[in-house]
């Protein structure tokens, strides 16, 4: 794994799909820390990742961004702030199947808030079924002191990814430029 000078944060949900998400875009084989899911209340999957997962992209300019994910159990948090140093951005996933997915929501956002404010919300699975609506995403960031760019997607979708990937790029460069930098 190469550490790169520009990175992007997925976080989230367990089972929201950051790592289907590096996946979707990443040009290199992607490096997991999976192992079989041992909380299976929170989530019907068999694996879910335990520490990090790493691929990578290159962008039209010829930037390589490092794509890294974090393991979406509240129990690896001590981890979250150690892999979001310094990276351009967090994109929070959150599963919209989820009984808590309004709780998570607001979790997440407290927890990656700290490490940086270059934020972006991808509600996944929204083709699933839930008895929530939508609209309490929306609701929720209109109640926040700043605007975050939120998208319904589906995580194994590329084009839907790089859509974030894009926003959270557009959003750091005027961020720089509004700072001098």
């Amino acid at each position: 794994m190469i550490l790169h000078p520009h990175k992007i944060v997925f976080a989230g949900s367990m089972g929201a799909g950051k790592s289907a998400a590096i996946q979707s875009l990443s040009d290199v084989p992607v490096f997991t820390t999976e192992a079989i899911n041992t909380d299976q209340d929170r989530h019907n999957k068999l694996f879910t990742t335990v520490g990090i997962d790493y691929g990578e992209i290159t962008l039209d300019d010829g930037v390589k961004v490092g794509l890294y994910g974090t393991p979406g159990q509240q129990r690896f948090d001590f981890i979250w702030s150690t892999i979001s140093q310094g990276a351009l951005g967090t994109i929070i996933l959150i599963d919209h199947s989820s009984k808590s997915s309004i709780q998570d929501f607001d979790f997440y956002y407290e927890n990656f808030v700290k490490t940086n404010n270059n934020l972006i919300f991808a509600i996944t699975h929204i083709d699933e079924k839930s008895t929530a609506h939508t609209s309490q995403y929306r609701e929720w960031i209109s109640n926040q002191k700043q605007i975050y760019p939120l998208y319904f997607i589906d995580a194994r979708k590329s084009e839907d990814v790089l859509l974030l990937i894009d926003t959270l790029l557009s959003q750091s460069e005027i961020s720089l430029s509004l700072s001098g930098n």
